[in-house]
């Protein structure tokens, strides 16, 4: 006889395990489903964030950090260092225990709330009338009846045409974290998020990176004045950036990678790297999960079709995450996850999109919340704008890193914050602040008027509310 749950979650990433946690919370009987495997095979939740995402690239970006401050920036501090080296493999090895202190906590998270974990992969069986069936296949299948479903199954990095991945030479978010050596020419296809952070880690470590990015500008989703900063400075860093470019054929042999490409003028090029990091977006995942077997609905792009409230086409059966519309990120699905739960328990949960942050980790960081400049322009929406540059703030010099600025975007009748943009020292850290203020719909003035802490970075969050009005007062 089927095991039976009140609510079974397909996926343990941020979304899925969130939500199964919160249904927990919520008096529900949950099982969570996931797949990913560990080096020695076993359970490894949370998803592509926890595994080949967003954790073991902040654990390699901050060891890469440490590398450049003593290689460039310690003898500023009166610091001398003798015979500089990076391991690779023991840096390596730091970001695995880093991710696998994760896959820990959240196996810990799902025992303290009651949740049964089954380790494989879900599919739809069929509908009946407790529910769902749904085949566990691992190493003991089983199928599981559950009254609701949450797909929470993630987002796959997408390949180049003609180009897949091999994790050798042509490498996605998963080969990029998994070098074993810094190479000595590392090329990037597309200037996303993944693929920036991983130039920025190996760029520090001492390899020359080429960018090539098809779109005419640079960061295009990023606010205009602060993609142009960053432009600046990470060319100044090395980084090679091409834009316009169009990408032709990509070979491989036992030298690396050649990239035939047509730069913005229409002239044939050749760029030849050691590794080649794709990072052109990514497509969302449902192998496997044999959708068609119940009727569950997806759009052109493979995507699971949900409203606003994360409900599919069936009764009972809900996505969320990079599997559904909206931006991927981790948080994002993590609200969704909340949301859900709340929803089946009966509550109205909420996400808003509009206060959504999205952070680049980058060096500088980038991290932005509401409209850009341009989107404002584009919406006839009258505005004002403040600027702050961290080379004002008394932290920032402190630190020895002055790169960037605070942008405020707000209303210009009634001061409302529509967009907040920075880019500098804990940019990550310091948007938080503004998806606060405007969650709760807080002016300009507002931010202006609370007292900061001096010295701090965040005194440029409010020195970029006072620029609104024009009355900054220390730049």
């Amino acid at each position: 006889m089927n095991k039976k749950f009140d609510v079974i979650v397909i996926g343990a990433g941020p979304g899925g395990y969130v939500g199964a946690i919160r249904a927990a919370q919520l008096g529900k009987t949950v099982a969570c489903i996931d797949a990913w495997k560990n080096s020695k095979g076993g359970p490894a939740p949370g998803g592509t964030c926890t595994n080949v995402g967003c954790i073991p690239s902040k654990a390699l970006l901050q060891s890469s950090e440490h590398f450049d401050q003593a290689s460039h920036h310690f003898a500023d501090h009166g610091i001398t260092v003798n015979g500089l080296a990076m391991d690779v493999a023991k840096m390596g090895a730091r970001k695995d225990d880093v991710v696998k202190q994760n896959n820990n906590g959240i196996l810990y998270l799902f025992k303290k709330n009651k949740i049964s974990f089954f380790h494989g992969r879900a599919s739809f069986v069929r509908a009946n009338d407790d529910g769902y069936d749904i085949l566990v296949t691992g190493e003991n299948n089983e199928t599981l009846t559950g009254r609701h479903i949450i797909v929470a199954t993630g987002s796959n990095a997408r390949a180049l045409p003609g180009a897949p991945f091999d994790e050798q030479h042509i490498l996605s978010n998963d080969g990029a974290l998994r070098l074993q050596a810094v190479p000595k020419k590392l090329g990037l296809i597309g200037s996303g998020v993944i693929g920036l952070e991983m130039g920025t880690v190996w760029r520090r470590l001492g390899a020359k990176v080429t960018i090539l990015e098809a779109l005419p500008t640079f960061l295009s989703a990023v606010d205009v004045q602060i993609a142009a900063e960053a432009q600046k400075v990470f060319t100044k860093q090395g980084l090679a950036i091409e834009l316009g470019v169009k990408v032709g054929q990509v070979t491989t042999s036992t030298e690396g990678v050649q990239v035939a490409y047509t730069n913005s003028e229409g002239h044939a090029q050749s760029l030849e790297v050691d590794k080649l990091i794709v990072s052109i977006g990514r497509v969302p995942n449902t192998d496997g999960l044999n959708p068609q077997a119940v009727g569950l609905a997806l759009d052109e792009r493979g995507a699971i079709v949900v409203d606003n409230e994360c409900r599919t086409n069936l009764a009972n059966v809900w996505a969320v995450g990079d599997v559904v519309r909206g931006p991927m990120l981790a948080h994002k699905a993590e609200e969704e996850g909340v949301v859900v739960a709340e929803r089946i328990a009966g509550q109205q949960g909420h996400v808003n999109f509009n206060t959504i942050p999205w952070v680049i980790y980058t060096s500088p960081e980038m991290a932005w919340v509401g409209r850009t400049e341009q989107q404002l322009k584009a919406d006839g929406v009258t505005y004002k704008a403040g600027t702050f540059p961290f080379l004002a703030n008394g932290r920032a010099r402190a630190l020895g890193d002055t790169t960037g600025m605070v942008k405020m975007l707000a209303d210009a009748t009634s001061d409302e914050i529509l967009g907040v943009h920075i880019i500098g020292p804990m940019a990550s850290e310091l948007i938080a602040e503004c998806v606060v203020a405007m969650e709760f719909h807080a002016s300009s003035e507002d931010i202006a008027r609370i007292c900061h802490a001096h010295p701090s970075l965040s005194e440029s969050t409010k020195e970029a509310a006072l620029a609104v009005d024009k009355r900054s007062l220390n730049s």
